[in-house]
C-alpha cells in the first residue's frame, strides 16, 4: 500500500476511535480494496466491523438486501443501489457508518451512459445521514480502483 493510502487509513481510524465509531464496507468494483486499506492498519479491529464484496447483483440482493427492482430499474452502478448497499451493510453489521461503492473499473463493461471510470459512492450513518457522490475517474482498472478507495475513505472522514 502506498504511503498516502496508509496515512489516510490511519487518520480515519483515529477519527473513528475518537468518536467511538465502527465502520463497515460494501464494495463492488473495488473488490475489497477499502477493507484491505483499513485492515492494513494495526489495531483496526477496534474500529472496523467488516466488509462485504458484493460483485454480482445476486450478492447485492442476497447479502445486502438490495432490491431486484432497483437493480433492474437503475442498474448496479447507480445512486439508488449504493444507498441500498450501504444501508444493508450498516443493518447487518451494527456499525456506526458504512461506505458502499459500485462502478465500472474497466477496461470493459462501460456504456455511453456509464463509461469506464464511472463510480457511485454512498456513505450512510446509523443516525440516518446519507451522502452520495458520482465520480468519473481516468486511468486503467487499477488506477480507477485506487482512486475509488481513496475517495471512499475521504468521504467517511467528512461524516465522522
Amino acid at each position: 500500500m502506498d504511503d498516502h493510502l496508509h496515512q489516510l487509513s490511519q487518520r480515519l481510524g483515529e477519527q473513528l476511535l475518537q468518536r467511538n465509531w465502527r465502520i463497515a464496507t460494501a464494495e463492488s468494483c473495488t473488490g475489497g480494496g477499502v477493507a484491505a486499506a483499513i485492515t492494513a492498519i494495526s489495531g483496526s479491529s477496534a474500529w472496523f466491523e467488516y466488509g462485504i464484496v458484493s460483485y454480482a447483483n445476486a450478492a447485492k440482493e442476497k447479502l445486502l438486501g438490495v432490491s431486484s427492482e432497483t437493480l433492474a430499474r437503475e442498474g448496479a452502478v447507480s445512486e439508488a443501489v449504493v444507498i441500498e448497499m450501504a444501508r444493508g451493510v450498516l443493518a447487518l453489521s451494527g456499525a456506526d457508518i458504512a461506505v458502499a461503492i459500485s462502478g465500472v473499473a474497466g477496461p470493459s463493461g462501460g456504456s455511453p451512459e456509464k463509461p469506464v471510470g464511472t463510480v457511485w459512492f454512498a456513505w450512510v450513518t446509523a443516525t440516518g445521514e446519507i451522502k452520495t457522490e458520482l465520480k468519473h475517474f481516468d486511468g486503467d482498472r487499477a488506477e480507477v480502483q485506487k482512486q475509488a478507495v481513496v475517495l471512499a475513505l475521504e468521504g467517511v472522514m467528512i461524516l465522522v
